[in-house]
């Protein structure tokens, strides 16, 4: 498919790359750096890392990697739905199978790319997405209207993935700019939600889900 040059009515969408491999950080580099319709503005390796440039940089869509520390992808993607103006989310990754493209369209990603697919789908998608369209395969959408985090708030998710990236309350307080007593009352109000008892079992649902 050829590519569309942006114009002086359509400026380039301004996008950032993240992922754990330096070797697709690279290609992505060069894939995306050479379509006029894009201007690459980060490549970094970790999800705290894209967060960080997400804050700084004024982005229109992000392209991440499922598998990635602190947690995977979930982590990035929880944390934006609390980020006023957040980028699109284009996730790009070689994990197989329904369920990952299930809990990208559940935790709030635009679109989910399989690596096996063509370089210029992957493009075609970050456009599509840059123009506020979804880009999923074929999913059984009743696993995501059954999802048990749908009734968490934005900030309870946000320290729930943080949990699960195994952050303690002190650092979550650190890392939401919060107090620690703050940071144990979302616990509380998750378990609760969640009809849990403790930390390992809000973890384990929220793998899950």
């Amino acid at each position: 498919m050829a590519k569309q040059p942006s114009s002086p009515d359509q400026p380039p969408l301004q996008v950032a790359i993240a992922d754990k491999s330096p070797l697709i950080q690279a290609a992505l580099n060069h894939l995306i750096s050479e379509d006029p319709r894009f201007q690459l503005q980060a490549v970094c390796g970790d999800g705290e890392e894209l967060l960080e440039i997400i804050e700084a940089t004024d982005l229109d869509v992000v392209v991440t990697g499922w598998v990635m520390p602190p947690g995977d992808g979930r982590y990035v993607l929880d944390h934006l739905k609390a980020t006023e103006s957040a980028p699109r989310v284009v996730v790009y990754t070689g994990a197989e199978g329904e369920m990952v493209p299930s809990l990208v369209m559940a935790h709030g990603g635009a679109a989910f790319v399989s690596k096996s697919e063509q370089p210029h789908y992957l493009l075609d998608t970050i456009a599509d997405v840059g123009q506020g369209k979804m880009v999923f395969p074929f999913l059984d959408v009743k696993r995501i209207h059954d999802n048990p985090l749908t009734g968490l708030t934005n900030r309870e998710l946000e320290v729930l993935s943080s949990l699960a990236a195994g952050r303690t309350n002190k650092e979550i307080a650190r890392e939401l700019g919060v107090s620690a007593n703050t940071v144990k009352y979302h616990v509380r109000n998750l378990y609760q939600k969640l009809r849990v008892k403790n930390r390992g079992q809000a973890i384990g649902l929220y793998l899950k889900s």
